[in-house]
């Protein structure tokens, strides 16, 4: 099993760069790369090696054989670009087969409402009539139907894989409405202190379809303004492999110290990260978390390194590194965990600070945590 499994891993990342030609649109379904959970955002989203709650569903499928005995359940709110966004996110992880297995379930929202339609503000005889402004809302939802199982389970090295079923429904308005459907695969490993995973999104490519309802008084404006009518559109997600590795440093009984480093690879052209080419782009993850009797924590992170103007050039010639750094903080009580980050949504350069809250539930008696 665990040679067909290295095959299956291989053939899919060999045959990764050959499926990213020129079909695929870069940024699509760029709403499921926003992250998910406190914890998470404040490590900069250096997850997929260290991640053991039910967040795993969209970190790394594999890492839900983590949760073992009693079902764990996440929960996070976030609001973006001073309040106009809001992303919603929810998880379940379900050990079953005596801990060999875990099913999960994940559901996500980012949403924008109150968006002014300004399609018949001005009116036939040119005069514009403030009146006919309504609005409507933009939504992305996403569900993830997650499995792992077990490989390995001995107590000096742990091993699992994961699978996850992904459904995707997008509307804008009346207007337009999208569905879609992926798969992601994921291997997670542990030996000791040292932990490691690789995870593939959209391993089977995620396929959106667009259609689009105008009515005739809608497309009659529309034509009048030289904008092109849309019938129908498709798009489809290259994969995304992101490869992972953490390191737990326990200085003494009180004090523990977790580092990870997750590289993000993705095939649909050349982006503006760190590494880039024309076959693959590599943007590079940082996360720490100082873990404080395994009841507080304190934890920060780097990620999205870009080249950008440098601040009072006039030249526009000056290109120096930015990142996107994060902050965050939780505490345990029992078996209920409340976590907290800091993060900046776009760079130190340019700064969007938001807050993020989740809390984490692990179910079953006080005495077994």
């Amino acid at each position: 099993m665990k040679s067909a499994i290295v095959t299956y891993i291989a053939i899919v990342l060999l045959a990764i760069p050959l499926l990213s030609e020129g079909q695929f649109r870069k940024y699509s379904n760029e709403f499921l790369n926003i992250g998910a959970g406190a914890r998470g955002l404040a490590m900069g989203s250096a997850q997929a090696a260290s991640v053991e709650d039910a967040t795993a569903g969209y970190w790394n499928p594999a890492a839900l054989a983590r949760v073992e005995d009693f079902p764990s359940l996440s929960l996070m709110h976030a609001s973006y670009f001073s309040n106009i966004a809001n992303y919603e996110f929810g998880a379940l992880a379900l050990p079953i087969s005596g801990n060999k297995r875990t099913l999960g379930v994940s559901l996500l929202r980012f949403g924008v409402d109150d968006i002014p339609n300004t399609l018949f503000l001005v009116e036939p005889d040119g005069s514009i009539n403030y009146n006919n402004i309504s609005s409507f809302s933009s939504a992305d939802w996403a569900m993830l139907l997650s499995f792992a199982q077990k490989i390995r389970d001995e107590e000096d090295f742990k091993a699992s894989f994961g699978v996850n079923t992904k459904i995707i429904y997008r509307k804008v308005g009346q207007f337009a409405n999208a569905w879609g459907f992926g798969l992601d695969a994921g291997f997670a490993m542990k030996k000791g202190n040292w932990s490691a995973a690789a995870v593939v999104k959209d391993v089977s490519t995620t396929f959106n379809a667009w259609s689009f309802h105008f009515n005739e008084k809608e497309k009659e404006v529309l034509y009048l303004t030289k904008n092109d009518i849309p019938i129908k559109s498709s798009e489809i997600t290259a994969p995304r492999l992101t490869l992972a590795s953490s390191y737990l440093f326990p200085f003494n009984e009180s004090f523990k110290l977790l580092v990870e480093g997750d590289l993000d690879f993705t095939f649909d052209g050349k982006r503006n990260t760190l590494i880039r080419s024309n076959l693959t782009s590599v943007d590079p993850h940082i996360g720490l978390e100082a873990q404080i009797k395994d009841a507080f924590f304190i934890r920060a992170g780097l990620t999205n390194f870009q080249k950008a103007l440098k601040d009072g050039d006039t030249t526009n010639q000056k290109r120096v590194w930015i990142y996107q750094p994060s902050l965050g903080a939780g505490f345990k009580v029992s078996n209920i965990v409340i976590d907290y980050a800091f993060s900046n949504l776009a760079n130190q350069s340019n700064p969007l600070y938001t807050h993020i809250f989740s809390l984490k539930i692990l179910f079953g008696t006080k005495s077994e945590y």
